[in-house]
């Protein structure tokens, strides 16, 4: 794994005013920021405006933060979820698989537009993991 867990923030629609919240907060800088609109991937209309993706980073410190175009639960307003940076193929597959055991598929394991492997699973105890592996080249 390369670097630490990072926390991943679910936001519902107001995901860019936390990222302004959280910049003025602490000096976050903005690392990327990515709209549903800015890349080839299904959402709905009024989703277009949400952030896809926005990684914050302040030397050693990470947060990752999206919009969920999905309706949030009663009870969740907003969802964490924990990032593993991957630094290999058979890496990423061992953690899928053993955080599978007993645990829910999100997201199948599989190539995204963003050059990286990735799945998404729900483990025994129900806390979220993404799975994360950059691909070179």
């Amino acid at each position: 794994m390369k670097g630490a867990i990072i926390p991943y923030l679910t936001f519902y629609g107001d995901g860019k005013e936390a990222v302004e919240f959280y910049t003025n907060l602490s000096g976050l800088e903005r690392v990327g920021v990515q709209k549903y609109s800015d890349a080839n991937f299904p959402h709905p209309p009024e989703a277009a405006d949400y952030l896809l993706h926005c990684h914050l980073k302040k030397g050693d410190f990470q947060i990752m933060l999206a919009d969920s175009a999905d309706k949030p639960s009663e009870n969740n307003k907003h969802g964490v979820t924990l990032l593993i940076d991957c630094e290999s193929e058979e890496e990423i597959e061992r953690l899928y698989d053993r955080l599978l055991e007993e645990g829910k598929v999100l997201m199948e394991l599989q190539d995204m537009f963003w050059g990286a492997k990735y799945g998404k699973v729900i483990d025994k105890f129900g806390f979220t993991w993404d799975l994360n592996f950059e691909k070179k080249g």
